[in-house]
């Protein structure tokens, strides 16, 4: 807490105790709006947490925010409804004793919020298991129950909570919630049947219209808009902006499931909230006599059913009463206004008693399953802030009758602990001015003379009694009373300002006017005995449980509304008293529910019905600060120099010696046995910005402390680290080394074995050796491996690998010469398939073959322009063409022709004319000479006169041109080399030789004998 006190000109101070001006009003107020403007919504008045409605969702109650406060000191951070909690718990924890949560506030200031707050935060830190997991669910959930069926939309707030709620959370010695418990107050029952301009009935009417399911409203005879009920319409506000009625309709419907509620039991109890709503259309007629009868059938008829009760005994019984009358009994009839009350008091008694049965079945779910020792409670009262409204009743005084009684409590509890502490730390008591009130509480209960006895007499007594002569007897009772006014009895300006049917208490808070209309029957809360009868005969379980024979059998009659809130109020005063408390004023800063805006005048309001001026003088009275000697001493040492930066001495010779440094003055300050007390929030102040003027030096100082610790422990962790790396690698290394050496000894041991067995079969002593031998083998192979099909190179296989080496020098040769024919483009191979025929035929036979077949073959040796256009187009474009010498027949004349080879045929050309056409089919063979010439002939066969015998050719390109005929015409194996001479036939069947000689100079003629002779060079 103390750390925020730098801020304190910007965001105030987070307990009012440390304000300077305590006794100022104004000044609380500003140290509120201080805090609501900067969204820090909670401040301290010592134990007491004051809680501002922020209006909007803040970012403060995560699991992360939960476990920030978890065992945390309660002013060690920033206040919290959380820090309250934790605080609550651990001191159940550690004293082992009962505590509780007062939580108090104006309508629409949080009070439900605040208390689902803290429940959430025991369901999630406290050790659960799969059974308390269950019931931590059970007691998140039973508030939108209660909230659907006890809250409703009033003018100050949407969400009010129309009665007062004690929960008791119950804890085994582990401090995990094993049970729990909730006690009702004063349910607003009124509302059921009437409501003010701009509020609404209780929320659960409007869910079940909005939310329930066609087929569920049609079972209940009902209809979507609450325009059609007379009890929804009184307040002309059927729908709110800020509350979505069917989601709400489905979260009850969930609760209700996880809480325990059956199928059947949650039928039933819409079977009442239905029933009362048709209650509220029951209409009635008056007769000429003055008898009263119901014109609705239709809604009897649906109500009796819903209510499970017979049809004529319900309208009797709300037409009629039954009198007693010296043992005897007599119906009397109702006359119309009489009926309309009987109607509302039932629709009052069942919705009522419904809801305390609601309550008991969900105490039933929460009830504690085993009983053990050592169990502790927490307590949550969440109950209506003190009330003054325009128009005040019997439920605003009873509301305001309640928070007097609280506010005596609190400050009875609150002096007793401020008494208590002093006590145990040894500093003297001083006695504290405070306003008691229980002046204005015994005028309120005390027997015979009080308030609510008179209104008990008034309503006992026999003969004809109304709310202006309860008036009257107020006035003969209490008039002397300083706290009591009157019309009758006030001054005159007092008079123009109260009615005459009011009267004024002054109350701790304040002055409240009330108006006695109503005070009677709304104490009576009778319901008449044969509608009880009735009732009791119901085959609805839920009303059989709260209507019991007993009421009607005993006649007795029961207790006023006051008294029997009055005697539930000294029950709660006992449990409270039994109990450590602790305290939650909840504020809401404006009227129209708006963030961020702060209305002071409703705040300053608030401030004085709460009592958080009479608290805080009750707390400053003596001391506004004190902590125990640890914590003033650890925080605030660096001031002084004998206690910094520890002391080891006593904690009170600590920080005797600390404030004696600082110069606190007698007066200023108190210490006692294990706290210091301080008088003065000026002292803590200059002490605090003392301690933040000092920080900078601290922080230096510290940093250079820490930064040279820092680096000489970096060094010792560097200097351990690095001997201990240079241990390991020189172990490591010389155990790879003798690791080497033996392995080196080892495999010298098996080469040299190996080499003497290496002769011998393969055995366990050569095995490694002969291994050895043959991985060199292989490695070296991979290496040397040719290169090219050409390569005839291949290392030396030792003797056992010899069939393997060759086994793998084919597979590599057959490799080679794959990858090379996959290399070689189809222009090439073409080129090698005529390379290779040319090979077939001419190799080692033909001297002029090695020049033939070095050189390119080519598709023609002609050019295109070469060979006659006629030709062309006759023969086509697929053609090789080439110029040759054709030697006649006679005489053996050259003459120059172009020799064009298609696919089937052969044709010799003059110029534009075709000289002679040779088919493939009839060629018979191809001669050439073994001799470097360019003869060649071609044979014809002898039987077709019309081929004029073979044909004697010579071409530059023998070999290409003879290769290229022999593949086109498929006349590879009938192409003959002839070494010495070559015979052929001439026309008619004559035969032709042609000789061969070589010479020093080429020459073709015609020789002796009439051969033609030819001449090659050597």
């Amino acid at each position: 807490m103390e750390s925020a006190l730098t801020a304190r000109d910007r965001v105030g101070v987070q307990d009012f105790v440390l304000l300077e001006k305590y006794n100022s009003e104004a000044a609380l107020i500003e140290n509120l709006r201080r805090r609501f403007g900067e969204n820090l919504i909670y401040t301290y008045i010592g134990s007491v947490l004051v809680s501002v409605n922020p209006y909007k969702e803040l970012e403060m109650y995560s699991k992360q925010q939960m476990e920030r406060y978890r065992g945390v000191s309660f002013y060690e951070i920033s206040p919290h409804i959380y820090a309250l909690s934790d605080n609550t718990y651990r001191a159940m924890r550690t004293e082992r004793k009962d505590q509780c949560i007062m939580i108090s506030g104006e309508s629409g200031a949080g009070k439900t919020e605040a208390s689902k707050k803290i429940l959430l935060y025991y369901t999630v830190t406290c050790p659960i298991n799969e059974h308390m997991a269950t019931l931590g669910d059970r007691l998140l959930q039973s508030n939108p129950v209660l909230e659907a069926f006890g809250n409703a939309k009033t003018f100050r707030n949407d969400n009010s909570s129309r009665f007062g709620k004690y929960m008791d959370v119950q804890f085994d010695f582990r401090g995990a919630p094993v049970g729990g418990h909730i006690l009702n107050y004063l349910l607003e029952k009124s509302r059921v049947v009437h409501q003010n301009h701009g509020e609404r009935n209780f929320h659960i009417f409007y869910q079940l219209l909005d939310g329930g399911d066609d087929d569920l409203l049609t079972t209940l005879a009902l209809e979507r808009n609450p325009q059609s009920y007379n009890y929804l319409v009184k307040g002309n506000c059927p729908r709110l902006s800020s509350v979505s009625d069917k989601n709400n309709w489905k979260v009850v419907m969930k609760a209700l499931s996880v809480i325990g509620f059956t199928e059947e039991e949650v039928q039933k109890l819409l079977d009442i909230i239905a029933s009362v709503l048709h209650l509220g259309n029951t209409q009635f007629g008056e007769g000429e006599e003055g008898e009263t009868y119901i014109t609705t059938e239709t809604q009897i008829t649906h109500l009796a059913k819903l209510l499970g009760v017979d049809v004529s005994a319900l309208r009797d019984a709300l037409t009629h009463k039954k009198l007693t009358a010296k043992g005897e009994e007599m119906i009397s009839p109702l006359n119309f206004e009489q009926a309309m009350s009987a109607r509302d008091a039932l629709a009052k008694a069942v919705y009522g008693r419904t809801f305390t049965w609601l309550v008991e079945k969900i105490n039933q779910s929460l009830a504690l399953k085993v009983h053990g020792k050592g169990c502790t409670v927490i307590g949550l009262l969440d109950i209506y802030g003190f009330e003054v409204l325009q128009h005040n009743s019997f439920e605003q005084f009873c509301i305001n009758y309640c928070n007097e009684k609280l506010q005596q409590l609190f400050i009875e509890l609150t002096l007793r602990s401020e008494q208590e502490e002093y006590e145990t730390e040894g500093i003297a008591w001083e006695t504290v001015q405070y306003i008691d009130n229980k002046i204005i509480c015994d005028l309120i209960e005390e027997k015979h003379k009080g308030i609510i006895s008179i209104l008990d007499e008034e309503c006992l007594r026999p003969g004809e009694t109304c709310d202006v002569s309860f008036l009257e007897k107020l006035e003969d009772t209490l008039g002397g009373h300083p706290h009591f006014v009157t019309h009758k009895l006030a001054n005159g300006k007092t008079r123009r300002v109260m009615s005459r049917e009011e009267f004024r208490l002054l109350h701790y808070a304040g002055e409240v006017n009330y108006n006695v209309n109503g005070f009677l029957d709304k104490n009576n809360d009778l319901l008449n005995r044969n509608l009880k009868e009735v009732m009791c005969q119901s085959d609805n379980q839920i009303l059989c449980h709260c209507f019991r024979r007993e009421e009607v059998i005993h006649q007795k009659r029961p207790e006023m509304a006051a008294t029997q809130f009055k005697n539930s109020l000294m029950k709660l005063m006992e449990i409270l008293m039994s109990k450590e408390p602790s305290y939650v004023r909840c504020i809401k800063p404006n009227d129209a529910k708006q963030p961020g805006r702060f209305d002071e005048v409703l705040v300053r309001h608030q401030v004085k019905y709460l009592g958080l001026m009479e608290n805080l003088r009750v707390r400053r009275a003596g001391f506004a600060y004190r902590r125990c000697f640890e914590a003033f001493l650890q925080r605030y040492k660096p001031l002084c120099p004998e206690t910094w930066p520890n002391w080891h001495g006593r904690l009170a010779d600590g920080v005797s010696t600390l404030v004696n440094h600082l110069g606190y003055k007698a007066e200023e300050y108190k210490l006692g046995r294990s706290k210091i007390f301080i008088r003065f929030p000026k002292t803590l102040f200059s002490t605090e910005d003392a301690l933040q003027a000092k920080k900078p030096e601290i922080a230096l100082t510290l940093q250079t402390s820490w930064r040279g610790y820092r680096e000489r422990a970096k060094y010792q962790r560097i200097r351990r680290a690095v001997i201990t790396i240079q241990s390991a690698w020189r172990g490591m290394k010389a155990r790879r080394r003798a690791k080497r050496r033996r392995q080196a000894a080892e495999l010298i041991r098996k080469l040299i074995k190996g080499f003497i067995y290496r002769h011998e079969e393969y055995c366990p002593e050569n095995e490694y050796f002969l291994d050895h031998v043959r991985c060199s083998f292989l490695k070296n192979l991979r290496k040397n491996l040719p290169k090219s099909v050409l390569d005839q190179n291949w290392p030396t296989p030792p003797p056992s690998l010899v069939e393997t080496s060759d086994h793998l020098r084919r597979l590599h040769m057959r490799n080679m010469v794959m990858k090379y024919c996959r290399r070689v483009q189809p222009e090439w191979k073409k080129q090698m398939m005529q390379k290779v025929i040319a090979s077939e035929i001419f190799k080692d036979q033909k001297d002029s073959y090695p020049q033939g077949v070095g050189r390119l073959f080519l598709d023609s040796r002609l050019e295109r322009e070469q060979i006659n256009l006629k030709v062309v187009q006759t023969l086509g474009n697929d053609k090789y063409g080439v110029s040759v010498v054709k030697y006649d027949r006679r005489g053996f004349k050259p003459r120059p022709r172009q020799l064009l080879l298609t696919n089937t045929f052969a044709v010799l050309v003059e110029r534009t004319k075709i000289k002679q056409r040779v088919d493939y089919t009839a060629l018979r063979g191809i001669s050439v000479s073994s001799l470097s010439d360019g003869m060649f002939v071609l044979h014809m066969p002898n039987e077709d006169n019309k081929q004029k015998g073979d044909v004697v050719l010579h071409c530059d390109h023998v070999i290409e041109l003879v290769t290229k005929l022999a593949m086109m015409a498929g006349k590879v194996n009938y192409v003959n080399v002839s070494p010495g001479s070559i015979r052929f036939v001439l026309a008619r069947g004559k035969e032709g030789i042609i000789d061969f000689v070589r010479g020093s100079e080429l020459k073709v003629a015609k020789g002796k004998r009439g051969h033609l002779l030819v001449v090659s060079l050597f």
